[in-house]
């Protein structure tokens, strides 16, 4: 059984727990399928606000697909749930994330010539 299929096989078990969604769509993205990374991520922001591990990956992903302006709200968005749950480094990890992704739109410092490398 690959691994794909594992998580599913999990989800299907515990469809309440984050968890096995969070590892689909970052076996998703470790293997180049971005489209298929960011509808698990979706599926994880809307289904399971609070998972705070999701933002990052699925904001990464985004920025992966050029979406740069989608990648900025998720971050935003998680920096907030991360202060909501108290967890000050991933707060920083999004924060530096955000500016990253701010000075690659143009609201920042100038942009690096491949920005959608930093996110792979």
């Amino acid at each position: 059984m690959d691994r794909i299929t594992t998580f599913k096989t999990f989800i299907a078990r515990t469809p309440g727990d984050p968890f096995p969604r969070y590892g689909l769509a970052m076996e998703y993205k470790g293997r180049g399928e971005l489209a298929q990374a960011w509808t698990v991520f979706s599926e994880l922001l809307e289904q399971f606000s609070g998972y705070v591990a999701t933002y990052l990956m699925a904001g990464n992903t985004l920025a992966a697909l050029n979406r740069h302006s989608e990648a900025a709200d998720v971050y935003r968005r998680g920096v907030d749930v991360a202060a909501k749950a108290n967890d000050s480094h991933a707060r920083g990890e999004l924060e530096s994330a955000l500016a990253e992704i701010s000075s690659i739109t143009g609201h920042g410092a100038s942009a690096s010539p491949r920005p959608e490398e930093r996110f792979r």
